[in-house]
């Protein structure tokens, strides 16, 4: 185990991918963390959690050590337009919740050159409700699940928190044979994609969307299945959504859609827009408060 964090330092000091480093209102770095990680939180690495296409889908769980409780827990999809992108990546993104004393569950998941859409969203269903199905093993606390991500993570976080299991996306989870409503406390959207639909053509293509979803004639159905937009309904989860404002990437207006269907349906939400701001790289204030923002909505939801 002790070697896993020696690996998850050198990591940590070593990551060149993806925005800047998330900071925290009272940062630590990496090295200083993963120095301290090895007397506070015990690490699962590379944990199967499904097979598909002969692919493994697995996660890794960090869980405090000292503490036997059912704890909050964060199952975390990593960004990169579902074509690109690691967990081991994205490790520095959880690092806020371990400080708090967390769980975090961090997760692959099929890309495009494994699987085109919906795989992904498959995985991540099955992600969550492996989480379920072993809480009682790692002490998570099931009424305080919280999903989260970044960019395409924020699309899995958001499809995974809302779809219902009528959708039909649920039939690898091979973990109990009947059907499971996925529950989840809380989901942290990081600038993700509402609407699918609107990124595979006309002005605001991105090929990366496109390859997702390959040349299936009922692309534009499974677009569709799998846009948050089109699962909005009363019930499902309090959503907090960070999104800057001149995002060229995703658009911005696709983070406003959803803070007004959420509205339109009773739903708790929170739309955080960072001026000026970009794809992620958000400046080291504008992130300590938005995780100020993030710890304050999760207190209030989080019962």
């Amino acid at each position: 185990m002790f070697s896993c964090l020696l690996v998850l330092g050198l990591s940590l000091l070593t990551i060149q991918q993806g925005p800047s480093p998330a900071a925290t209102p009272q940062p630590i770095s990496s090295a200083t963390w993963a120095t301290n990680a090895a007397n506070d939180y015990t690490i699962h690495p590379n944990i199967t959690y499904l097979t598909a296409e002969n692919y493994e889908a697995k996660l890794d769980v960090y869980r405090p050590l000292n503490n036997q409780k059912p704890v909050p827990t964060v199952v975390y999809f990593h960004g990169g337009g579902w074509v690109g992108g690691t967990r081991s990546a994205n490790v520095m993104e959880i690092l806020p919740y371990l400080e708090m004393g967390w769980a975090v569950v961090n997760v692959d998941y099929r890309l495009a050159s494994v699987s085109l859409a919906p795989a992904a969203v498959e995985d991540c269903r099955c992600a969550l409700k492996w989480v379920i199905t072993h809480a009682e093993q790692y002490k998570f606390d099931v009424k305080r699940i919280v999903l989260s991500g970044r960019s395409a993570g924020g699309h899995l976080a958001l499809t995974t928190g809302f779809l219902a299991t009528t959708a039909n996306l649920d039939w690898r989870c091979y973990y109990d044979e009947a059907p499971m409503d996925l529950k989840v406390a809380a989901i942290v959207n990081w600038y993700g994609i509402t609407d699918v639909t609107e990124l595979i053509s006309g002005p605001s293509l991105r090929t990366w969307a496109a390859s997702w979803l390959g040349p299936n004639a009922d692309r534009i159905k499974t677009a569709e299945l799998v846009s948050p937009l089109n699962s909005v309904r009363k019930g499902v989860p309090p959503v907090l959504t960070i999104h800057g404002d001149a995002d060229p990437v995703v658009p911005y207006s696709q983070a406003v859609r959803l803070h007004r269907a959420l509205n339109g349906v009773g739903t708790p939400n929170k739309l955080i827009t960072v001026p000026r701001g970009n794809h992620g790289g958000f400046s080291s204030k504008d992130t300590a408060e938005i995780y100020a923002a993030i710890r304050s909505f999760l207190k209030e939801h989080l019962h």
